[in-house]
This record gives structure tokens, C-alpha cells and sequence, in this order.
């Protein structure tokens, strides 16, 4: 395990936390008395919410003519809103599926709540095809069942049925995945509660007892979901873009919609992320398992996927130009100098322009810029929405039919009502269930926390038990590794079979050498540098070092430049061509334990790559 932990890698898990430390930290908020932020912005929530009912039963009494929608604009508010809701549940799925599926650690701060963001905001979405049709009581006629009405059978080459098998896909494959994460967790929280709490956490952890079956076949069914819920990530918001591109009207019938709309998604669904995870982080004390590192890496995501945003907006531009198709001309250039300009503008400035701000590192890692470009990106994939759907319908064919759509307060209402509940089911989620994955988090402590990696480790790299023997739960990564260690030492003895006396070692006072039975004096590795942290130094390179007595960063940084030559000289004509003009410097960083300023020489040696 030690060949994987770095000292420059940045730590995911900070406060020098040991296993019970993170189960006390992370079910804590599901134990305590809600703060008066919760209570305040749960009764803000819940008031959204009520307002949208009183909005969806006005439509319901009176009719679709409440909204105001024409012979000309037949959707509005309605599918912008069902569009948006859609493309903020995409990320939060793909974001735990991918990651998970490439063992990438930083996904462990951000997973669960992304999880819980995609059912929420698909409950959001569900909401508005059927109200949208007016007659709320004949929505099961999106269904395909035979009947008794007569031969009526919804028609199967409609993308709004398809919709209806691909979203309900999705969002069971997705509740599947976000539910067998919760199952340790649930279970954690079971062993801490009493009574009738105890009972019902225990129905929630279906019996959990963390046996290595249990793990093995929690493992299999969280890998085999996650492969299932990445294509549905490709495959949902492409056939809801088929309910534009399959469409003959200019503006909607386009071959780049499904990649685009997929971009989208994932965009929009990032920056909602960040927008609940900043929040999140902050009114439940969580800045130390979502780190500034989980808040860059989504930042990175974001700037890649806004740009390529950006490309599908200019690839939908030179299309219309060169397809030489005037309505399809026309359509764009009524997007842009039309009387909708603002909306297209504003999203400009927010999917393309706002992310271009994370290209410098200074502010990915800064709290309130993230917060406030996710912002501006989420009301920027707003726009989008109703640009396409808006600007395209509100100026047909025929300009006697020419409308301009603004929506009615009920329609507003409606909007704010899905705000409404979005927030308050994840605001009850942070109450019943741990926001951050306890289970996940302890698996990557002793790889990512920072007191074995990172410029405030306070233990060596070899020795990973420490910090957790007080800790019952550490119990199973101690007989691993002691295991391991077993091994590792027999199969030194082996290969050192030239002497039959065996051993002992007993450690001088500057636990740096040691001294056997034989009187042969050798270092030991409680004192060993991992020297190949310095730009140029490689696995051999530094066995050559070590024959020449360097072991630690403090050596190497006061031995002189000459010295090294001639070491390398020595070592063979293949060494020779090693330059170690910046080894002592790197090493004096490394020292100091400077591994920013480190990491910055190193970028500029070697056109930024470094060992």
C-alpha cells in the first residue's frame, strides 16, 4: 500500500481523523437537534412547495388556459422546467458511476449527495409531462396498455414515450445505486441508535452485519449498477433531445442535439453539485471531508464540459450558415438579434464565458467564486432551455402567427414550487441519512488522509496502522496489512538466505541506523525519504543514491552537485546523462515540507512532468 501513497498528492480527508472520528462526524448531523439555518431554510423550502401545489391545483380547476401558451407556443415554462430538472439528474449519477468505476478517490466527499440530487431532481422533472397536457386524469395514457376504450395504444414512434421508458429506467437503476451505497451507512447509524430509531434503521439496513460476504456482494452490486447507469447517463437526455430533433422545425431538426444535450446535462448537473456541496460543506461542518481538492476537481469538470458546451453552440452556428437553408438561418439569427436576444446573450455569458474563469488554479480553489459561477452556470443552462424551445416556436413559419411568450404567474409558481421541493427532500435527506459516505471515506484514510500523505503527514508512509489501534473498526486493515508485512519479510529472509544465524535489530537512539548481532550497522526504513518524489530521480537512480549513503531529502539537499556526478558517473554510462543541478534544491522544498513551491519547480523542469 505504501507505493501508492504520495506525500505531494493533495489529502481528501483532512483533521488528522481516525475511523471513529468520521463516524462520529458524519452521523453526528443525524443525531443532533436541527441548527436554526436547517430549520430556516427548511420552513423557506416548504413554503416554495406549498405555493406550487396551490399553483398545480389552480391549473387543474381552470384549465391549461391559466398558463400562457397559444396556438403559436404549446410549450413554455412547462418543458423548459422538465428539460432543466432533467439535465441537473443527470451528473449526479454519472459523477458516482464513472468515478466509481475508475477508483477515482476525490468522488467519495461528493458521491452521496450527487446520488440523492439525481432522484430528487428526476421527481422534479417527472412532475411537468403531466401537467402539461392539461387534463391531468388521462396521463395514463402515456402508458401502453391494451384497453377497453377501443384500439388506442399510444404511439411507439413517439420520443415522448420513449421518454417515459427511458426516464423511469433511469430513475430506478439510479435509486438502485444510490440506496446500495446507503445500506453500510444505515447500518452504522442502526449500531448508534436506540429504541424505535434502532428499529428502523435496521429495516433501512436490511440486516447488515459487515461480514466479508456481505462487503463482497455490496462491492459486485454497486460495480454491475454503476455499469448500468452509465449509458442510461448517455442514453436519457439523448431521446430527450429526440423530442426536438426528431421534429421538421427549423432550429430543432438537428443531428448535433443529442451529443449537445448530453454535454449539457452533465454541465448543469456539475454545477448544481457544487452549488449543494459548498452549502452542504458549510452548515454541516463538513470542510474537512469535502476538501478545497474534491471543489477543484469538480471545477475541472466544469471547465472541460462548458467548453464543450461552447463548441456545440458554434457547431449549431456554422451548420445553419453553411446548410445554406434559410428558416434554418433565419431561426439562429432570430435567436441572437430577435426579440429574445437577452436570454441568448445571457446564455452565452453563462455556459461559455463564466466557466473560463477556472483555466487559474487560484480560483478553482476559491469558495465564493465557485459558488457564484455555479450559480451563473445553472441559470445559464436555464436559458438554454428556453431559448431552444422559446425563440424557436414563438417565430414560425408563418409571421401572422408571430407571438412573444411570457409566462403567467402560474407557470412561475409552478417553477418555484420544483425548487420548493427539491430542497426540502434533500434537506430532510441530510437529516436522516450521513451526506458524505462514512464507509467510503474510511476506505481511502490511510491513502488520502493527511496524517499519512501530504506536507503535514505525521506518519511514515510504510506504517499505515498508525493513528488507528484505538479504533475497533481498523481492525480488519490491521490484520491485512500485518499480513502483508508477514509476507514481505519472509520473502526478504529468502532472498538473504547467505546467513543461517538470524537477526535482531535494536534501533539507536536516532532511530535512523541499527545494528545486528553481527555488528553490521545498516539503516533502517523508519529513516528512508522516498527520493524518487524528486523530479529526475527514478527507481534506480535513487538505489544509486542509497549506495552512496543518501537516504533522507535533508541529505540530498546539503550534498554538492559534484558529488552526485560523480556518483552517476560511477553507476555506469546511462547515468551519465542525468542532470542533478536541481536535486538539492528540490530536495531542501521536500525538507521543508514545501510541496506547493515543489510542485511549481517541478512543472517548470521537464515541460511540467515530474516522478
Amino acid at each position: 500500500m505504501s507505493s501508492h501513497v504520495s506525500p505531494i498528492r493533495e489529502p481528501l480527508v483532512q483533521g488528522h481523523k481516525t475511523y471513529h472520528d468520521i463516524t462520529e462526524d458524519l452521523v453526528s448531523p443525524t443525531e443532533r437537534a436541527p441548527g436554526a439555518a436547517w430549520i430556516t431554510g427548511f420552513a423557506l423550502s416548504v413554503s416554495m412547495l406549498g405555493f406550487g401545489l396551490f399553483c398545480i391545483a389552480w391549473t387543474i380547476w381552470h384549465g391549461i388556459g391559466t398558463w400562457n401558451l397559444n396556438r403559436t407556443v404549446g410549450w413554455g415554462w412547462d418543458i423548459t422546467n422538465f428539460v432543466w430538472w432533467i439535465g441537473i439528474g443527470h451528473a449526479g449519477t454519472l459523477i458516482s458511476a464513472i468515478l466509481l468505476l475508475f477508483r477515482q478517490k476525490w468522488r467519495t466527499g461528493v458521491n452521496r449527495a450527487a446520488e440523492a440530487m439525481t432522484i430528487f431532481a428526476v421527481i422534479c422533472a417527472a412532475l411537468f409531462p403531466g401537467i402539461h397536457v392539461g387534463r391531468a386524469w388521462v396521463v395514463f395514457y402515456f402508458f401502453p396498455y391494451p384497453n377497453t376504450r377501443g384500439p388506442l395504444w399510444p404511439n411507439f414512434n413517439s420520443p415522448l414515450l420513449w421518454d417515459l421508458f427511458a426516464i423511469s429506467t433511469y430513475f430506478t437503476v439510479s435509486l438502485l445505486f444510490w440506496y446500495t451505497g446507503l445500506v453500510p451507512d444505515f447500518a452504522t447509524v442502526r449500531d448508534r441508535a436506540k429504541g424505535f430509531r434502532r428499529k428502523v434503521y435496521n429495516f433501512l439496513s436490511f440486516g447488515w452485519t459487515g461480514s466479508a460476504k456481505h462487503w463482497q456482494r455490496w462491492e459486485s452490486l454497486s460495480l454491475i449498477l454503476a455499469g448500468i447507469a452509465t449509458p442510461l447517463v448517455l442514453s436519457v437526455h439523448t431521446i430527450v433531445s429526440f423530442d426536438f430533433a426528431t421534429s421538421v422545425i427549423p432550429g430543432w431538426h438537428t443531428t448535433i442535439f443529442p451529443p449537445y444535450f448530453v454535454a449539457g446535462a452533465i454541465f448543469s448537473g456539475f454545477a448544481m453539485v457544487l452549488t449543494l456541496m459548498i452549502v452542504t460543506r458549510k452548515l454541516l461542518k463538513l470542510e474537512e471531508y469535502i476538501t478545497i481538492a474534491h471543489i477543484e476537481s469538480m471545477n475541472k469538470v466544469i471547465l472541460v464540459t462548458g467548453t464543450i458546451v461552447g463548441v456545440a453552440y458554434l457547431t449549431e452556428l456554422f451548420i445553419a450558415w453553411y446548410s445554406g437553408y434559410v428558416y434554418e438561418q433565419f431561426a439562429f439569427f432570430n435567436r441572437a438579434a430577435g426579440p429574445y436576444w437577452w436570454s441568448y446573450f445571457g446564455m452565452m455569458f453563462c455556459n461559455v464565458v463564466s466557466p473560463q474563469i477556472f483555466w487559474k488554479r487560484s480560483f478553482r480553489r476559491n469558495i465564493a467564486i465557485t459558488f457564484f459561477v455555479s450559480i451563473v452556470i445553472n441559470i445559464g443552462m436555464w436559458f438554454e432551455r428556453f431559448v431552444i424551445i422559446a425563440t424557436t416556436l414563438a417565430r414560425d413559419y408563418l409571421p401572422s402567427s408571430w407571438s412573444y411568450y411570457t409566462p403567467t404567474w402560474v407557470e412561475i409558481g409552478i417553477f418555484i414550487g420544483t425548487l420548493g421541493l427539491f430542497f426540502t427532500l434533500y434537506l430532510l435527506f441530510t437529516r436522516v441519512a450521513p451526506v458524505v459516505a462514512i464507509a467510503e471515506v474510511k476506505s481511502i484514510l490511510k491513502t488520502a488522509g493527511d496524517q499519512y500523505t501530504g506536507p503535514n503527514a505525521i506518519h511514515n508512509h510504510s506504517d499505515h496502522t498508525s493513528g488507528a489501534e484505538t479504533d475497533s473498526e481498523a481492525g480488519f486493515d490491521t490484520i491485512v496489512e500485518t499480513s502483508a508485512s508477514a509476507i514481505s519479510m519472509t520473502s526478504g529472509m529468502a532472498d538473504s538466505a547467505t546467513s543461517n544465524v538470524e537477526e535482531s535489530q535494536e534501533p539507536n537512539e536516532d532511530s535512523d541506523v541499527v545494528t545486528t548481532d553481527a555488528g553490521v550497522k545498516v539503516r533502517s526504513t523508519t529513516g528512508v525519504d522516498d527520493l524518487k518524489k524528486i523530479e529526475g530521480i527514478g527507481p534506480k537512480v535513487s538505489d544509486i543514491l542509497n549506495e552512496g549513503n543518501i537516504y533522507t531529502f535533508s541529505e540530498l539537499a546539503d550534498v554538492e552537485v559534484p558529488y552526485l556526478r560523480q556518483l552517476l558517473d560511477a553507476a555506469g554510462p546511462s547515468y551519465k546523462s542525468h542532470n542533478p543541478e536541481s536535486w538539492p534544491e528540490q530536495a531542501a522544498l521536500a525538507r521543508d515540507g514545501k510541496w506547493a513551491e515543489l510542485k511549481d519547480l517541478q512543472d517548470r523542469l521537464d515541460g511540467g512532468k515530474y516522478v
